[in-house]
């Protein structure tokens, strides 16, 4: 049965990134009520219009979940609310939710007025519970897909899967597709049961909880790193290699996590890299014990009534504000959900409902759904 499972899990998950189909946003469309009155015998009751969404009295809700540091979110969505407002003129509310479950909760309460930054899972369950559809899904230097990955202490001893049954987990959040429910599956099919689990809140703070000896695995998202001639392929050596570990550390601006030589560098783009601030030699300490079959990448996906003119105004002013960066490393893309240490998305492209069967697949088997 194990077995089974397993085999079920890397089938659904390697055929992710060929997943394809027809875009279904619905045919919602803007509607301002008009103000009606009725007349009883006893009363006039008078109700009053809707405020237009994306105007100041109803703006559009854009929802970042929380999977790093809040205050990274907020300063890179107000880059974005502020590029978004002046090539729309509409009004926008940045907000950071307190986990993934109620980011899902506000965009089912408020179907017509919310966007939201939402990984795969998060989208699957929000679009199985109600309607929210996808629009677009990043792209992280010309990867579509990301995966799990599970991080352990380098002196740990801990070499193999096998070697975690008992031991204490750190994950960001119990909606994180790569931080929990792709390695739960994992586990699950390797016959590991995990001891103390630990919600850390982000995936820098689960990878900082192995690094400070709070717990003895982690499991967050693995980008794979910038090698010199930017030759990494799938099936290679997840983590930088052994004789240039020794020489990671952040840059001079602090801004990146480089390894090697100035005419040799490697790029670390995983979890990590967002924890470089409060552990440099992060590198040195937690390594990388395994990585999953790839996983969908997370996704921009609004409401299920949202109205279709204002989110095709949305859709456009977004790709204009990514295409700033074709030509240009310091646009404010790169300020805002471009950030490596906020989603690192370089690039988005156009998604579609299909694309997310296979992980809707993978929910139903482990019957999952988020805690609050």
């Amino acid at each position: 049965m194990k077995l089974r499972r397993l085999l079920i899990l890397f089938a659904v998950l390697a055929m992710v990134a060929a997943a394809c189909g027809d875009s279904d946003s619905g045919d919602t469309t803007t509607t301002t009520a008009a103000a009606t009155t009725t007349t009883t015998e006893a009363t006039t009751t008078t109700t009053e219009p809707a405020a237009t969404v994306g105007s100041p009295e109803n703006p559009v809700k854009v929802l970042f979940v929380p999977s790093v540091e809040a205050d990274v979110i907020v300063t890179g969505g107000d880059v974005m609310k502020d590029a978004l407002e002046t090539a729309t003129g509409l009004s926008f509310e940045v907000s950071v939710p307190t986990s993934y479950a109620a980011t899902i909760e506000e965009m089912c309460a408020s179907p017509e007025n919310t966007m939201g930054f939402i990984p795969g899972l998060g989208y699957v369950l929000a679009s199985n519970r109600c309607g929210v559809d996808v629009a677009f899904k990043a792209v992280r230097f010309g990867w579509p897909v990301y995966w799990a990955q599970v991080l352990v202490a380098r002196d740990s001893g801990i070499e193999t899967l096998a070697d975690l049954d008992g031991k204490s987990w750190a994950f960001p959040d119990s909606g994180s597709t790569s931080g929990f429910m792709v390695p739960t599956l994992m586990f699950s099919d390797a016959g590991i049961t995990p001891g103390e689990q630990v919600e850390a809140g982000g995936h820098p703070q689960a990878a900082l909880a192995v690094y400070r000896g709070e717990a003895d695995f982690a499991t967050t998202f693995f980008s794979p790193p910038l090698t010199p001639n930017f030759d990494w392929a799938i099936g290679d050596e997840p983590d930088i290699p052994d004789d240039i570990v020794s020489t990671c550390a952040p840059n001079e601006e602090g801004s990146r996590l480089f390894c090697g030589t100035d005419d040799a560098q490697w790029r670390v783009l995983d979890a990590r890299a967002s924890a470089r601030a409060d552990a440099p030699d992060i590198i040195q300490k937690v390594k990388i014990l395994n990585i999953s079959p790839e996983i969908p990448n997370d996704t921009l996906s609004f409401g299920p009534q949202f109205p279709a003119d204002v989110r095709a105004q949305i859709e456009d002013a977004l790709v204009a504000f990514a295409g700033e960066c074709d030509d240009n490393e310091d646009c404010a893309w790169n300020s805002s959900i471009g950030d490596q240490d906020f989603y690192g998305w370089t690039s988005i492209d156009a998604a579609t409902d299909s694309e997310y069967d296979n992980l809707r697949t993978i929910v139903d088997l482990l019957g999952f759904t988020p805690e609050g």
